[in-house]
């Protein structure tokens, strides 16, 4: 009996009270016991896959790495197993050395070492499907803090000499009475020019001033506060400054004067812009020299692009657009999925528009259900109130802690019900570029086809008249199938399984919204 392990995972604690784990652990146990799989080892993991470091998913890797034959690991659908490409080369990387075989239950799909271009391009697809789900959340979040940085709100901990508080309901920023005017005396001793930061750090310390955990203040701090526009009312992000709503500490001569005297280097370079709208500038670097290909347009109609002779790097040559143009074309041309397995594709990619569907359903029941136990909870503590068990004190800490928490479930769920809507679009969008990429490309405008190539290409170069490139996944995989046999048997030689895959899409079809699925 060959061996298995389990994993489950939920990215958060909150996830785990929904009990999202045992209803996956159930699930992957039947499948073992239906394929006649010997568990000899549960991996329970609560961890996000999408930030840096995953702790617990490398014991488990760990472990199979330490087997000395074949694991099968058993997962319920790609997303619980990864929502990016990061640890897809250390997963193949055990799959050449024949230690380890991946179930995914819910796709019904088998990957091993011997897995063909199909197999994986499935596989490549759901990971492209989870990781962009979670970019559409990504993006929601950054809509939302250009939105507040258009309307002047600070995103983040309040400077030093000011506070964060919650008013009217609504999170704020004032001025710190304790401490603001010891800040305001920074800015009007370093302006004399008369002494140093070192100097400054010190006085600081004589006066009292602390941070936030009561330590002295330190010349580093000191130095980002002299250089913050914030204190004259500008807010400065990521190298853009903005006017924010806040009451301002100093003026602005009074900051001008500090700057004069720190004088640092403002000089900026312009962004160049060209006057005609070329396909492909900035989008190719050239292979002879690392650096970007430049267009030109000759007689007002041609179009030539300027690199290095890959023979003699110190001669500058320049090259016909349309020939580079052509080559893209048929690159973009080889991604067509053949008609007649089309339809398999279709189906593997119901499959995964089917998990996203769960993962989203069971992450609203989840916020659903805290904002109902917060909402009880403030009932309760408005009781404890009345009858005096608790002080308007912990009452007033307690409330501010709950009504937080239930702001950022509101702003949870939106962003779940258009990420939701997201993900549809761009499901919708990777099959259309699939199987009519060479329309799109060919009856497109000029940034329409530069939004195209910057999807599927990655590391452009241009060496000589010759396009080098690299396409993006999991496009490689449809250049492959659309040019490779290998998924032909796939489609019949295995029919009971796909009866059975069938028959278990169908009952989920039935028993659609019964079951509960893991975030």
């Amino acid at each position: 009996m060959r061996q298995a392990v389990i994993l489950a995972r939920v990215s958060s604690a909150e996830q785990e009270a929904g009990h999202s784990l045992d209803a996956q652990l159930a699930n992957l146990q039947a499948y073992a016991e239906r394929k006649g799989l010997k568990v000899v080892q549960v991996f329970r993991i609560i961890e996000s896959s999408t930030k840096g470091f995953r702790p617990e998913f490398e014991r488990m890797i760990d472990f199979i790495r330490q087997q000395k034959q074949r694991t099968a690991l058993i997962v319920d659908c790609v997303d619980r197993l990864q929502r990016s490409f990061v640890h897809t080369p250390v997963l193949n990387g055990l799959m050449d050395k024949d230690l380890l075989e991946i179930h995914f239950v819910r796709e019904g799909n088998v990957i091993d070492k011997d897995a063909n271009s199909m197999q994986k391009m499935m596989w490549n697809m759901g990971t492209v499907m989870a990781q962009s789900y979670t970019d559409q959340l990504s993006d929601n979040v950054k809509r939302s803090i250009k939105h507040k940085i258009g309307q002047g709100q600070w995103i983040a901990k309040a400077p030093l000499g000011y506070r964060n508080i919650e008013a009217e309901g609504r999170n704020t920023i004032v001025l710190d009475t304790e401490r603001a005017f010891l800040v305001k005396r920074l800015f009007i001793e370093y302006a004399t020019g008369t002494v140093s930061l070192a100097e400054l750090q010190r006085k600081s310390k004589e006066w009292g001033l602390r941070t936030d955990k009561g330590n002295p203040v330190s010349t580093q701090t000191l130095w980002a506060v002299i250089r913050n526009p914030f204190y004259y009312g500008m807010m400065r992000i990521k190298g853009q400054v903005y006017q924010h709503n806040y009451q301002p500490l100093i003026d602005k001569a009074l900051f001008d004067a500090c700057e004069r005297v720190y004088a640092p280097s403002t000089a900026q370079k312009a962004v160049k812009e060209t006057r005609h709208p070329f396909i492909l500038r900035g989008l190719l670097t050239c292979a002879a020299s690392g650096r970007k290909v430049t267009c030109d347009l000759k007689k007002g109609r041609y179009v030539y692009l300027a690199a290095r002779d890959p023979k003699n790097p110190a001669k500058r040559i320049f090259i016909k657009e349309e020939p580079v143009l052509q080559q893209i074309r048929q690159v973009i041309a080889s991604l067509r999925i053949p008609d007649d397995v089309m339809p398999e594709v279709m189906e593997r990619m119901q499959g995964s528009n089917e998990a996203e569907q769960a993962y989203h359903q069971e992450a609203i029941r989840n916020l659903h259900r805290e904002s109902e136990e917060l909402a009880t909870k403030l009932d309760r503590l408005t009781d404890c109130l009345i009858d005096g068990s608790i002080t308007r004190d912990i009452y007033s800490k307690k409330h501010e802690t709950i009504t937080q928490r239930q702001q950022e479930i509101a702003k949870l769920l939106a962003d779940h019900h258009a990420g939701d809507g997201q993900f549809k679009t761009a499901l919708v969008t990777l099959l259309a570029l699939a199987s009519k990429a060479t329309d799109l490309f060919d009856s497109s405008e000029v940034e329409e086809k530069r939004k195209l190539i910057g999807f599927l290409f990655t590391n452009l170069q241009l060496e000589g008249e010759t396009l080098r490139f690299t396409l993006r996944n999991p496009f490689h995989l449809f250049a492959k199938v659309a040019s490779s046999q290998e998924w032909r048997p796939l489609r019949d030689s295995n029919p009971c399984c796909r009866r059975e895959r069938a028959m278990s899409w169908a009952s989920r079809r039935r028993g659609r919204g019964a079951g509960r699925r893991l975030l």
